[in-house]
């Protein structure tokens, strides 16, 4: 089983618009309404390759019985913790003319102490049978700034490897508890480390605590810098379509190849051709399974020239 942890789910909202114009009102073409948050949009690609995964992390209110109702028809199993607040949303607007799109994040509620014991206990529970656990996304209000780096020491001392995928002060905080890799895009890399060159960052990162860094390069692909070596992985085709969650099939494909124990070449072709696969795809969190098939063998593994960082 695959464990992804969601501290701050959403119910994401997809409108597509023929023209986005500023100051200017809409017609809506097409409109889909996803169980949403990173973690989320991870297990839902996890379980469409066919992996059992659960999901936790606190869904609550109106909102958030929206959010499960719409889990539970689909694959992933649901273990999130109810809390009194209610989850946020998130609308993706699609520029029909350009492929381009803007997200509008709400914040999410607040989670009480009591709360966030409730989902401790479950998570110690639930890592006692997971292969990997995933920890995405941003914080919501009322967990403390370290909560990323606790988790990633109570999944350590299950035995348990641990992706963690956020920004800020949570990413500080959480890469020096040593997680087995980190997945950061490369404003994120810059923030953690002060350097806007991946290739250099990427480094950094590691000697701060991460095992294994892939840094996000956009169009360009992944470049993944670990012990035993560092390459980038590239599409060979600019893809156009909606770009949100394509970070988050990166990570599920890390994680299959992870779990099933591929070689880090394959393991970086699965996450570039199913990032590829979600942009072509009309919603985060899906992805479009004849563009991910086709562009699998294509995607080209190279050895980076910085060669194997020691940490």
């Amino acid at each position: 089983m695959i464990l992804t942890v969601t501290l701050n789910t959403a119910l994401d909202l997809t409108h597509h618009v023929p023209r986005l114009v500023p100051h200017a009102s809409h017609r809506v073409t097409d409109v889909a309404e996803r169980p949403g948050g990173k973690g989320l949009n991870v297990a839902r690609v996890l379980a469409a390759l066919g992996h059992e995964t659960v999901v936790t992390g606190f869904a609550g209110g109106p909102t958030g019985e929206v959010l499960r109702t719409l889990l539970a028809a689909e694959s992933p199993v649901d273990a999130l913790v109810p809390i009194a607040g209610n989850t946020r949303r998130t609308l993706a607007i699609v520029d029909g003319s350009t492929g381009d799109t803007t997200q509008l994040n709400e914040p999410g509620p607040t989670v009480t102490p009591a709360e966030w014991e409730t989902f401790l206990s479950s998570y110690e529970e639930l890592l006692r049978s997971a292969q990997a656990v995933a920890l995405c996304g941003s914080l919501p209000p009322g967990i403390h700034v370290g909560a990323y780096a606790d988790l990633i020491r109570r999944a350590r001392t299950a035995g348990v490897p641990v992706l963690l995928d956020t920004s800020g002060e949570p990413l500080l905080r959480g890469i020096a508890a040593r997680p087995d890799l980190v997945k950061p895009n490369a404003d994120e890399l810059f923030q953690l480390t002060g350097s806007r060159d991946p290739a250099t960052a990427s480094p950094d990162a590691r000697r701060k605590g991460a095992h294994a860094v892939v840094a996000s390069l956009g169009p360009d692909g992944i470049l993944a810098t670990t012990d035993v070596g560092v390459w980038q992985a590239t599409p060979p085709t600019l893809v156009r379509g909606n770009p949100t969650g394509a970070g988050d099939s990166a990570v599920a494909g890390l994680l299959a190849g992870l779990v099933t124990g591929l070689p880090w070449p394959d393991r970086l072709k699965l996450a570039v051709a199913l990032s590829a696969a979600t942009v072509a795809a009309p919603a985060a969190g899906e992805f479009d399974r004849p563009t991910y098939e086709s562009l699998l063998p294509q995607i080209k593994v190279t050895p980076h020239a910085s060669g194997i960082t020691p940490r």
